[in-house]
């Protein structure tokens, strides 16, 4: 039997259907030309010319929407692009500039409200943040997700999805995750019920500065408790738990199980933090406004080719050039990112179930039925465990189990749906388990 979070694959499999595209739908030939072509613009720094027709982030934002605009024309079509904006003044923005982002939306045919995005930025910054004339190159950070984000638009805009899946491309990352809460505020304004945002950002390289190699990981970064959590809520964790079931942490959960099956070579290192210490990326203002929410990035980090000036000094090589891009390791990031979106985008919304077990020696678990769900299955884990355990204690299609015997004390219970094959991550049923805001919980 597979590790829990691996259910949802042998469920597409057992079926017949395909939980992802071959691996060789993936060209490594495409993501290369993409981060060069990304380079070849010269900067992509937020504050850099929005009007020159070949440098500065307006040509590159013009760039990836015409990607966009071929993918739709060779799938009839099937996405509808656009270009949210704002404008905004910060620390590193001292006078108001425009901030777009780069949408394509590949509509559900039964659920089109149910979304899940995939995202990563396209601007770029070398030692000075301030710097918007120098030559930027960000190949890695962040043409790499740049190019997985479009690489997976020409993938999947081949296959239908009963659920929507959102391709952006986001701008002013370095300068404040401007881009990633323009996009956040946009799925609120558009009502999207968001299930999952798998943001992209540094995906491309595989060696550290101090020369450690390793292609076999990539890391999933997740929060443990939620960034939308009131002090009610708090207060019900304090009571029945909940500190380390946050719907990232469990997405983050489910795309663990997804990697060694999907992608040999690739395993996920889940990092049980929101981002790297003392960082952020454009996935937190999902988490922030109560959406699920993670972060892929590389296994080791080269600091020497990020956020900073061409230049070689004391025989070092620095600056973010194509050079030190792995392309074969960031077809393997971004099969996984396929995977995780089909599997995702055929599956209902987890559910979100109830635990009652107080005072007694057996646990009722209930849940509300899940639109396009035919069955649930109920799982456990050990309070101290890392993961669910092996496999489901129930399968019904019902929406309430009681499990005698199962002494609630010492346990975490979470349900997931399913359809067609497809699972959704397992919701946990504790305060907070919902794949939701919180907001209007209280």
């Amino acid at each position: 039997m597979m590790r829990l979070s691996t259910t949802c694959l042998a469920l597409f499999l057992a079926t017949g259907a395909s939980a992802a595209p071959p691996p060789g739908e993936v060209s490594q030939e495409r993501l290369r030309a993409d981060v060069a072509r990304l380079v070849s613009f010269g900067t992509r720094h937020t504050l850099s010319s929005a009007t020159d027709p070949k440098r500065g982030i307006g040509a590159a934002r013009a760039w990836a929407r015409q990607e966009f605009e071929k993918t739709s024309r060779a799938c009839g079509g099937c996405l509808e692009i656009s270009t949210p904006e704002t404008k905004v003044t910060g620390k590193r923005i001292p006078q108001p500039a425009r901030i777009v982002d780069v949408v394509a939306v590949q509509r559900g045919t039964e659920r089109p409200n149910e979304v899940v995005i995939v995202e990563a930025h396209i601007d770029s910054r070398v030692s000075d943040v301030m710097d918007a004339t120098s030559d930027a190159p960000g190949a890695n950070d962040d043409g790499s997700g740049v190019a997985l984000v479009l690489e997976a638009a020409r993938v999947l805009s081949r296959q239908k999805f009963p659920t929507t899946i959102v391709y952006a491309i986001v701008s002013g990352e370095e300068q404040g995750l401007y881009g990633g809460k323009l996009l956040a505020d946009h799925a609120a304004r558009q009502g999207w019920v968001v299930k999952a945002v798998l943001n992209n950002d540094i995906v491309g390289n595989s060696r550290g500065p101090d020369g450690l190699v390793d292609d076999t990981h990539v890391r999933v970064f997740s929060e443990g408790p939620r960034a939308d959590a009131t002090d009610a809520l708090r207060a019900r964790q304090r009571s029945f738990g909940g500190e380390n079931d946050s719907p990232s942490r469990n997405l983050s959960r489910y795309i663990a199980g997804l990697a060694t099956d999907v992608q040999p070579g690739l395993a996920v290192r889940q990092v049980w933090r929101s981002d790297r210490t003392g960082r952020g990326g454009d996935h937190i203002p999902f988490a922030d406004l109560g959406y699920p929410a993670i972060r892929f990035s590389v296994a080791v980090e080269n600091y020497e080719q990020q956020h900073q000036d061409l230049r070689t000094a004391d025989g070092i090589v620095y600056g973010d050039t194509i050079d030190f891009m792995d392309f074969p390791y960031l077809a393997k990031v971004t099969r996984l990112n396929i995977a995780a979106l089909s599997s995702l985008a055929r599956a209902p919304l987890p559910p979100t179930p109830t635990a009652d077990s107080a005072v007694k020696t057996w646990t009722d678990v209930s849940w509300k039925p899940v639109a396009g769900a035919t069955r649930y299955r109920v799982w456990k884990r050990r309070t101290d465990a890392a993961a669910w355990e092996t496999q489901p204690i129930e399968t019904t299609p019902e929406t309430s189990v009681r499990l005698d015997g199962l002494r609630g004390d010492d346990w975490l219970i979470g349900v997931s749906a399913e359809a067609s094959g497809a699972s959704s991550p397992i919701a946990s049923a504790v305060p907070g388990g919902a794949f939701a805001p919180i907001a209007g919980e209280d």
